[in-house]
């Protein structure tokens, strides 16, 4: 019994002296952590109004503002190792041979990572503009170290990973899209009249842009039909409705004006066999 007093005594002793040792500098190293993690925030702050002045785009200013935070917190983080007596040089040797090790096994996610450098660095796209990749299309909402994100005019959102997008073909529309509207008039339609209308319809359209100019134009002679395209200019938000907008316009004001709009016709002609009787 008395041993085991005297084992415990040892250890409360043993506790006491290493508190009494090691409690400040663990104290001090607490506080410098809670320094540091302010004074990196506010460094960031400060960074990024620093930089507000320049042309960068939203992602690379963040990205540039992080660098700068985590900059500052590491060094913080450095000075409160060295309060408690903790030898840099073999941990941060022991941190790269463990870095290793997490590189092998987390290679989708640093793939991820490396890609989302390059497209912030690049700016193949950016924020706000329409692009097409991977069969998914969309408006870009944010783009991150490992992701991007995009929105569609049905309010779904699709997240695509970086590594998806770098290194294949990439369709950008930019933040205009041009709209593809056909429309087929009889042969016998005086065809300046129905340019003309289609010209007004154009005019008509609030949510057209004159620059660029729309192209109208006759671009084939089917069997019933003479088609007409016509291809104006939206913003990427009004590019659906613009479109249906101007079809419905152009058919009523076609039927205002006596155009006609043929419908595929066939004539079947039935002939007789000599000799037989109708």
């Amino acid at each position: 019994m008395n041993q085991h007093l005297e084992s415990l005594q040892h250890l409360q002793n043993r506790a006491i002296d290493l508190l009494i040792e090691f409690g400040p500098r663990a104290l001090s190293a607490l506080l410098m952590l809670a320094i540091g993690f302010f004074v990196s925030r506010a460094v960031g702050r400060a960074f990024l109004r620093g930089i507000a002045r320049l042309e960068l785009d939203a992602p690379l200013r963040d990205l540039l503002a992080r660098i700068v935070r985590i900059s500052v917190m590491a060094l913080f983080i450095m000075m409160a190792l060295q309060n408690l007596g903790v030898e840099l040089l073999p941990l941060i040797a022991g941190l790269g041979v463990a870095g290793a090790g997490i590189a092998l096994a987390l290679q989708g996610v640093l793939g991820n990572l490396v890609a989302g450098l390059t497209i912030i660095l690049t700016r193949p796209f950016r924020v706000g503009e329409f692009i097409d990749i991977h069969s998914e299309e969309g408006r870009v909402e944010a783009i991150t170290l490992f992701s991007t994100k995009l929105s569609h005019p049905d309010r779904s959102i699709v997240i695509i990973p970086n590594r998806k997008i770098v290194g294949e073909i990439l369709h950008n529309y930019g933040t205009l899209r041009q709209l593809s509207v056909q429309v087929g008039v009889a042969y016998d339609t005086d065809i300046g009249k129905a340019l003309r209308v289609i010209d007004e319809s154009l005019a008509a359209n609030a949510l057209l842009k004159t620059d660029p100019a729309p192209v109208v134009r006759v671009i084939s002679l089917g069997e019933s039909s003479v088609t007409i395209a016509v291809r104006p200019w939206a913003a990427v938000t009004d590019a659906g409705v613009a479109a249906s907008a101007l079809t419905r316009d152009i058919l009523e004001r076609f039927r205002a004006s006596g155009i006609q709009i043929p419908f595929p016709q066939r004539e079947v002609r039935l002939l007789q066999a000599p000799g037989t009787r109708g």
